[in-house]
């Protein structure tokens, strides 16, 4: 991939959000690059509630991370 991630600074929370759930795709990409296999899983988690909330989890992780290195957008 090139070079996608050039800070985590952003100009707002909604911003860093935003990049939050970008992070956590670009993850799930990273870890099974074959699209057809994301595709054809898929179905099996958009079903499945604890799936659905773990993904929360990661994009609640990685907004905390985007966050903080933002200084919780204090000004």
């Amino acid at each position: 991939m090139d070079n996608w991630l050039a800070s985590l600074i952003t100009e707002t929370p909604t911003e860093g959000y935003d990049l939050a759930v970008k992070m956590s795709r670009v993850a799930v990409k990273l870890t099974q690059p074959d699209a057809a296999m994301r595709d054809k899983l898929r179905p099996e988690y958009a079903e499945d509630a604890e799936a659905l909330i773990a993904v929360s989890h990661v994009v609640a992780t990685n907004f905390a991370t985007v966050a903080a290195a933002n200084g919780y957008w204090r000004k």
